[in-house]
């Protein structure tokens, strides 16, 4: 047995918290439905109240909704919704209910412009900053459908399925940066406090210093007395490699270059075509049109060498050749990719198909990504490795030459 801690609406419409001891969280909804309460949210004890297991937001994000967020949102809405509750009744519920101050700022200025006589998606596109088009689309072609419980079971999906290959890319990538920072700090450190102590030394001792340390010597020195151009140089390059992302052409020149990287092109391709898969097929499985689609796809996709490809396809789709060629045409997606598309296109299920390619993707992805990982950990150790190797034998060798100097 277990405490689960929960957040439930009483049938007044009240948000009530609380704990239960139970064995499990379908024991805790059992319970909490047996009492007459909706439940929203159940959740261990160990997973609040620490301090680690908070969100940290600095001063200049509070006013952002990250895509957790967004993602708790839609899930408690989908609840409410799907429990029979009126959308302004469940707005109601989720402004009290939304822990992030912004996003119940956001909530209470949706459910003041419904009871105004809004549609929900023409509330939603007043804060474009927070609701992307995408989620807008498919909330308005579910109100359209009289679908709106499904059209947001399906975003709750949509934004599980891709916050989850978010947080594991992330979380794939915290061990590299981490031996990466470590090395360079071990380095500078060296260079800038254990390197300079040894040009004291031999000048004390009167030995002529050895070749590998005076090149060593050099360099601690250029690093101590001009850091602040090293910082310039990296300053200057980063800014112009940043002003040059910002223009289309040189965006586009960049993001074809990465592509065409050895090992970091294909995880790159296979995360494009995963979300573009995964939003295409959800957008057409909420019946927004194909066209439509596809302009919003073109918003999602980031990289902008395949971006820059949907026009072409767009264009191919309004000929009746279908959506297949066109994508074969563009050379964005891989062959068997490719085979799953027109098999979904010949049997009238392109939607679940772009699924299906999708999530066989995302195991590819997070395979490649495990691959990539597992390289570059030990080529960064080694990097480090030999680069403080050379130091310390440089200096251990500078040492056993003090004592060759004749007394």
């Amino acid at each position: 047995m277990a405490f689960f801690r929960y957040k439930a609406v009483t049938p007044e419409g009240k948000v009530v918290e609380g704990t239960l001891e139970a064995s499990d969280q379908d024991a805790v909804l059992a319970r909490l439905q047996e009492q007459g309460q909706l439940p929203i949210k159940v959740f261990s004890g160990e997973d609040t109240g620490g301090l680690l297991s908070r969100e940290i937001r600095l001063p200049w994000q509070r006013k952002k909704v990250p895509q957790k967020d967004l993602l708790i949102f839609t899930q408690e809405l989908s609840t409410l919704v799907k429990a029979g509750l009126t959308l302004d009744r469940s707005l109601s519920v989720l402004s009290d209910l939304t822990e992030n101050a912004y996003l119940a700022e956001v909530v209470g200025e949706l459910l003041r412009e419904i009871k105004g006589g809004k549609a929900l998606s023409e509330a939603l596109s007043t804060h474009p900053q927070v609701f992307p088009k995408v989620y807008v689309n498919m909330v308005r072609a579910g109100e359209v459908g009289g679908a709106l419980d499904q059209i947001l079971e399906r975003l709750e999906e949509y934004l599980e399925g891709a916050d989850e290959l978010r947080s594991y890319l992330i979380s794939s990538m915290i061990y590299p940066c981490i031996l990466v920072v470590v090395a360079i700090g071990s380095i500078i450190i060296m260079m800038t406090v254990v390197i300079p102590q040894f040009a004291d030394i031999f000048e004390n001792a009167g030995a002529p210093v050895p070749l590998p340390m005076m090149v060593l010597l050099v360099l601690s020195g250029f690093l101590t007395g001009f850091w602040w151009l090293i910082l310039l140089v990296i300053g200057g390059g980063a800014y112009w490699i940043y002003s040059r992302l910002k223009t289309e052409e040189g965006r586009l020149n960049w993001d074809r270059q990465l592509l065409k990287l050895p090992v970091v092109g294909s995880v790159l391709q296979k995360l494009e075509v995963s979300r573009f898969s995964r939003t295409l097929g959800t957008l057409l499985q909420s019946s927004v049109p194909l066209i439509q689609s596809i302009n919003l796809v073109k918003e999602i996709v980031e990289n902008q060498a395949i971006a820059s490809t949907m026009e072409s396809i767009k264009s191919g789709v309004k000929k009746g050749e279908g959506l297949t060629r066109p994508i074969r045409e563009a050379e964005i997606f891989p062959p068997f990719a490719l085979h799953l598309l027109a098999v979904g296109e010949e049997t009238g299920r392109l939607d679940d198909m772009l699924l299906q390619i999708a999530d066989s993707y995302d195991r590819d992805l997070k395979r490649s990504i495990q691959r990539l990982v597992a390289l570059l950990e030990p080529a960064i150790i080694l990097v480090m490795g030999l680069i403080i190797g050379v130091m310390v034998v440089s200096m251990l060798y500078s040492i056993f030459s003090i004592n060759d100097v004749p007394l």
